[in-house]
């Protein structure tokens, strides 16, 4: 029977499956008591929506506390065994998958360098599909537990019809000339995981939120500094993403009008300037041969050791970030803004003081008194895990739905 709201009794159930299953996952382990407490649902709706939760697996007893003057109130738990998460970060130069459990315990991983066909679509779907068969054989994993596969690109995601499980996204990344490429479809051809792509940037800052530096904000700027720049904008709890899912973009602001020429054809952009292949390019004395994190620790490595021009450089690069950080000050009003990615964590602890200067000297004094503009928590490998939270939102949204459960579960409609 329908509900006045529109709502359907299954649809009502499976609200409620979520309201649990977030706080269950989030702040566990709860008892029955402070899970009613937690979301507002009545002690009977929690003990039903419990119940359907262990006969499916998706929650777990472990462990009772003492009540006053009562029974032992028995703990619940979602248990990270319970399904898998496949993340992938398709990189500047690399593509890593890595396979995680519902704790995001990284289980395996398999980096692969691209060939000298660089992002040739061809080549990068292959590179995806290959490392997914890797990790999974790596572990033994069941595909059938696999909740789905998250991958994070460069540029600008379509995503299409939610009902086609991915398989409608579309990539527009300028940088690496990909024009509207079907990448859902092209991955779909060699998989049946359900599949969940976005902007690499928009997935750090989802996972900052949730697991690192920004956990209790509500209003927030996640920067992903890595060969390129990008951002994304927290706003009231939710990433924003523009109308056309394009938001972000932070790399390609103006920093220099008819400055130097950027990788996305435009002139005078941030990332011309502060990008970790911009600035091993500007320097032009990384050892021959070497990768760009390599050229980028040696130019690191030299502005320690005191050399002018490295020195100049990144002093140059870090009153750039700083006034460009001022600029989200300006338009955002956060409470954080936090410095991810690769480049952004091996350079932050040298250039976060600088950054920090500039940015004051160039934002309205008011909000810029109460930004904290800190270093993300989750590591240079963060994109890859933060790709995995999108198929794991998916699971908590859904209530604990599996697309194919295993054997002898029941699946939760």
């Amino acid at each position: 029977m329908a509900q006045r709201s529109g709502q359907t009794g299954r649809d009502l159930r499976r609200s409620s499956r979520s309201a649990v299953l977030q706080r269950l996952y989030f702040g566990g382990p709860l008892s029955r008591q402070e899970l009613a407490e937690g979301t507002g649902l009545s002690a009977a709706s929690v003990s039903n929506v419990v119940g359907e939760l262990l006969a499916a697996g998706a929650a777990e007893e472990c462990g009772s506390v003492d009540s006053d003057g009562g029974r032992p109130r028995i703990l619940l738990r979602v248990p990270p065994g319970r399904a898998h998460l496949v993340g992938v970060d398709v990189g500047e130069t690399q593509v890593r998958v890595a396979l995680f459990d519902l704790a995001l315990t990284e289980l395996a991983a398999c980096d692969q360098p691209l060939s000298d066909h660089g992002h040739d679509v061809g080549h990068v779907v292959e590179l995806i599909l290959t490392g997914i068969d890797s990790v999974l054989a790596s572990a033994a994993v069941d595909r059938a537990g696999v909740i789905g596969v998250g991958v994070g690109v460069p540029g600008i995601v379509e995503q299409g019809d939610p009902a086609s499980k991915g398989e409608g996204a579309v990539v527009h990344g300028q940088t690496i000339d990909w024009d509207a490429v079907p990448l859902g479809r092209l991955l779909r051809a060699g998989t049946d995981l359900p599949l969940h792509i976005d902007n690499g940037a928009k997935t750090l800052g989802q996972a900052e939120m949730w697991f690192g530096a920004g956990r209790g904000a509500r209003h927030a700027v996640v920067a992903l500094f890595g060969s390129g720049v990008g951002a994304c904008v927290i706003a009231n709890g939710t990433p924003y993403r523009g109308a056309t899912s394009s938001a972000g973009e932070w790399g390609h602001t103006k920093v220099h009008v008819g400055g130097r020429l950027c990788r996305c054809g435009s002139r005078g952009c941030l990332e011309a300037y502060v990008g970790a292949e911009a600035l091993v390019e500007r320097w032009g004395r990384a050892p021959a041969g070497s990768s760009e994190k390599e050229g980028l620790a040696a130019l690191l490595a030299a502005a320690e050791a005191g050399e002018d021009e490295a020195v100049a450089l990144l002093a140059e690069a870090a009153e750039y970030f700083g006034a460009a950080i001022a600029d989200l000050i300006n338009l955002f009003d956060p409470e954080r803004i936090l410095i991810g990615g690769w480049a952004g964590l091996l350079l932050g602890p040298r250039l976060l003081p600088a950054i920090r200067e500039a940015a004051t000297a160039y934002a309205l004094r008011f909000p810029r008194a109460r930004t904290s503009i800190d270093l993300g928590h989750l590591g240079p490998d963060a994109v890859t895990l933060s790709a995995a939270t999108l198929p794991l939102w998916h699971f908590l949204e859904s209530g604990g739905a599996l697309t194919r459960p295993p054997a002898g579960q029941p699946a939760l409609a």
